[in-house]
Parts: structure tokens; C-alpha cells; sequence
């Protein structure tokens, strides 16, 4: 059945299921708690706060990552996930009692939802990076990927269905157990042993990591296919923020209008924004879906890592180029699902493929710094992008998607050289040794 969608081998189905299933619900937990930020943000303060937020994150990362990779030195694979995601988990217990006293929590919740969704993501990834061989990886993340994307898609619809019964705080119950879930599965997994998965993933589970314990930033700087992974992630992420404050933005003049006009039926504008982020990410995940199950496997199979590294940036120039001359809600709507529905499914798999031919260490310490501080980087880009438009400039729509066109094009650039550095890197290493 799995091989009508990748190229499975005889004795993979089980762990790439396990591993599909794992993100799935890490996904679902997210999307779950994602209108809760966008309720919280947008109602308690502005799109504009939203934007800036970010600089809160990446100084917070910069103390986090490096706490990470002393972490990994230190604790085996499976201790390390274990003592990660119960803290998470224990952060929303907190959020949901502070909440029951009225504490505002729109600044706070969103500094740790942007953490949350890029250590415990990445850190998901590094493990699957390390159970597969580069040649397993490039034919099974098609298949892993696609339980993020289905998790995503039934993360949302949960939380449409959900968040105006129950209210948005109880959604954070639901995250967390969510979470726990997935957690008892990584830890099956990483149990099942030699013969299973692979060697590497018996050493970790029985033995103390065998990493330097260096900075996970020092090793990012000193190797260049790292810092020129983590360039182009920050551009992208870039992109992808500025795109996002083109949308909040409007969304937020439409809501308030329709609540001044007495059109809300009801409903408070939270709950109207976090309806429409709600379906605005099922759109999203649904397209997405689609793209992991029919699409990823072939374009990586018949172009290759390399070159499929390259299409997310094609299809963002194409989006702002088309913005920059219709700059409404629905063309920001299209566009910004394009882009989305594409960076969740092909782009986000790919990306992942790039840490195959790497080392533990790189695809734990270097990885966690790349997929968290140097994506954060790009929202605080995006951040002073959005301030220098609004506050000195006063930039249209239109004239926002222009610069981020042109962004784009720097972008582009850093994924070619990505992509042929990957090839490279394969043949310098060579494989690991194969699963059992």
C-alpha cells in the first residue's frame, strides 16, 4: 500500500508508519494550539505586535540553544526527547491555570509557541535523521512527511470544530495531551531496537552520545554547507513572515469592520480571527496533503534533493510578483496558500533530506540552532521590514510583496548552492551503513 506513495522496501513499512504517526500528532498538538496564539495576539494586541514579537524569540533562542546542545552532549537520544517535550507539556498546564486568573498571556503564549513549534519539530527530524540511511531518507521522508501534513490538517479542523464550543484556553488540554501521545510512540520506537531501525539508533538508546558538546552556533559558522543551510532558512522564513503580516493585516481591518457593522453574529472578534485561521490553515494542510501523498516522492525521485531544493522559491516569486499588481484579500489568500501548502509538504521534506549525509551532532546541536534561532532571524527581519514600512515609509500591500520578491531572489540563490553542496557532501561522506 505505502509503495503506491514512495519507494518502500520490504521490512520499512512499520518504522516509517511509526515515524508518520509520531509528527502527525506533534503537528496536531501545533495546529491545535496555533489559533489560540492567533486569537490571543491578534485580539489582545495587533499584527503589527505580532511582527515584532519575534525579536522576543531569537533572544530567547540564543539562550536556549546553546542550553540544547550541552543537552545533547550530555543526556542519550531518547532522555533528551523525553526531558524536552515533558517541559513543553508542563508550560501549557501552566498557561491554562494562569489563564483560569485572568492573566493576560498573548505576549507570553506567543514567545513560547514559536519555540515550541521549532525545538520540538526539529528536534523530531534530527531523530529521524539518525534511525535512517541517506538512501532511506530520500525514498521514506515522503511518507514520514506526510503524517506532518495530515496532522496539520486534522490539527486545524479540530481546533475549527472545537475553539468556539470549549473556548480557547481549553484547547491548550488538548495540545498537551496530544504531545504525551506522541511522546509514549518515540519512545516505542526508539525501544524497538537493532534490527529495527538501525545501529545508530541502538547506540543512542543504550550508550552516552558521542559528541564534543561544542556551540551548536560554532559549528554552524565553521562549516559551510551548515551556514548556508541556515542563510537561506532565515530568507525563507523571511518571506514566509512578511507574507504573514500582509494577511494579519488585513484580516484584522476586515473583522473589526464586520464587528462595528453588527455582522459578527455574535462572536467576539478572537473568536472571529481564530475561525478564520482555522480554515485558513485547513485550506493550507488540505493542499498540502495532496502535494506529500502524489508529489513529493516523484520530485525528489526524478529531479533529485538538489534540485527539488529550488521549487519553494520559484513558486514564492511567483506569488509576490502576481501580489505586487493584485494586492487584495484574495489574492493575499491564494498566494500565501500556495506558498504554504508547498513549504509544509515538498519544501519541508527536502529540507529535512539535507541533514542525511550529516553527523549526530550536526543533526542534533547544528540542526536545533538552524531550524530554531536562524529561522526565528528571519522574523525579526520581517519585523524590521514591517516597522521601517508602516512607521517610515508607509508601505502599501503591494509595495510589501515588491521587497519580498526581490528577497526571494537572494533566496533562490543560496537554495542552488544548497543543493549542489548536498551532492557534494554525499560523496565526500559516503553512506552509513544500511538498516538491518
Amino acid at each position: 500500500m505505502l509503495g503506491v506513495f514512495a519507494d518502500v522496501h520490504a521490512g520499512e513499512g512499520v518504522t516509517s508508519l511509526l515515524l508518520s504517526l509520531n509528527i502527525f500528532l506533534i503537528l496536531m498538538a501545533y495546529y491545535v494550539l496555533k489559533p489560540v496564539r492567533e486569537a490571543l495576539i491578534l485580539g489582545e494586541g495587533s499584527a503589527e505586535l505580532k511582527s515584532y514579537m519575534s525579536a522576543g524569540q531569537v533572544v530567547l533562542l540564543a539562550f536556549i540553544v546553546p542550553l540544547y546542545s550541552r543537552l545533547v552532549a550530555r543526556f542519550v537520544r531518547i532522555r533528551l526527547i523525553n526531558l524536552v517535550t515533558v517541559f513543553f507539556v508542563s508550560c501549557l498546564l501552566l498557561f491554562y491555570v494562569l489563564a483560569r486568573f485572568h492573566v493576560p498571556l498573548a505576549i507570553v503564549f506567543f514567545l513560547w509557541i514559536g519555540i515550541f513549534n521549532l525545538m520540538v519539530i526539529a528536534q523530531f527530524w534530527s531523530f529521524a535523521n539518525d534511525i535512517y540511511t541517506k538512501d532511506q531518507g530520500e525514498r521514506l521522508f515522503a511518507i514520514v512527511g506526510f503524517g506532518a501534513s495530515l496532522g496539520a490538517v486534522t490539527g486545524s479542523r479540530v481546533a475549527d470544530v472545537l475553539i468556539e464550543p470549549v473556548g480557547i484556553y481549553q484547547m491548550m488540554l488538548v495540545g498537551a495531551g496530544v504531545l504525551m501521545a506522541q511522546l509514549a510512540i518515540t519512545n516505542y520506537l526508539d525501544r524497538r531496537g537493532p534490527g529495527q531501525v538501525t545501529p545508530a539508533t541502538a547506540q543512542g538508546a543504550s550508550t552516552a552520545p558521542k559528541t564534543s558538546g561544542s556551540d551548536a552556533f560554532a559549528l554552524v559558522f565553521r562549516t559551510r554547507y551548515l551556514l548556508l543551510m541556515a542563510l537561506m532558512l532565515m530568507l525563507l522564513n523571511w518571506v514566509n513572515t512578511t507574507g504573514e503580516y500582509i494577511l494579519g493585516r488585513i484580516v484584522t481591518d476586515t473583522v473589526s469592520k464586520t464587528v462595528a457593522a453588527g455582522q459578527g453574529t455574535g462572536l467576539s472578534t478572537e473568536q472571529l480571527i481564530g475561525d478564520f485561521y482555522s480554515k485558513y490553515f485547513t485550506y493550507v494542510n488540505i493542499v498540502g496533503l495532496v502535494l506529500q501523498l502524489f508529489v513529493v516522492s516523484r520530485v525528489v525521485k526524478h529531479l533529485g534533493v538538489s534540485k527539488a531544493v529550488v521549487i519553494h522559491p520559484l513558486i514564492s516569486l511567483c506569488a509576490y510578483n502576481v501580489l505586487i499588481f493584485i494586492p487584495t484579500l484574495t489574492a493575499v489568500l491564494t498566494a500565501k496558500v500556495a506558498e504554504n501548502s508547498t513549504d509544509y509538504s515538498l519544501n519541508n521534506t527536502v529540507r529535512n533530506m539535507l541533514f542525511l549525509p550529516c553527523t549526530y551532532e550536526e543533526k542534533f546541536s547544528a540542526k536545533q540552532a538552524i531550524d530554531s534561532f536562524f529561522v526565528r532571524m528571519g522574523d525579526v527581519l520581517s519585523a524590521g521590514l514591517v516597522f521601517l514600512g508602516t512607521a517610515v515609509f508607509s508601505l502599501q500591500t503591494k509595495q510589501f510583496a515588491l521587497v519580498n520578491a526581490v528577497i526571494v531572489l537572494a533566496w533562490l540563490a543560496l537554495a542552488w548552492q544548497v543543493g549542489q553542496r548536498y551532492q557534494t557532501l554525499t560523496e565526500e561522506r559516503g553512506p552509513k551503513p544500511a538498516a538491518v
